[in-house]
């Protein structure tokens, strides 16, 4: 999620994943997978800066996560009653 700021004034949060298209037209306005259009106040070039951002914070995040594995079984080969 990036934080933007709506042009009439209120921050929200978007999901970037979900914008299709950026424009200036002279006004910013996000185009989203669905057709809905947001106008906000950020330029197309910050949107581009906080979704690399975020991005990449999500790959630094991704190295620190320890993953609790439990141990594989020990498997041991038991010799036959017949040799």
């Amino acid at each position: 999620m990036i934080l933007l700021t709506k042009l009439n004034g209120p921050e929200f949060a978007l999901n970037a994943d979900l914008i299709e298209r950026a424009e200036s037209t002279p006004d910013t306005v996000l185009t989203m997978v669905d057709g809905t259009r947001y106008v906000v106040r950020e330029s197309v070039t910050e949107i581009i800066d906080q979704i690399r951002t975020f991005r990449a914070s999500i790959v630094a995040l991704s190295t620190r996560i320890e993953v609790d594995v439990p141990p594989s079984p020990v498997l041991r080969v038991v010799p036959s009653e017949t040799e």
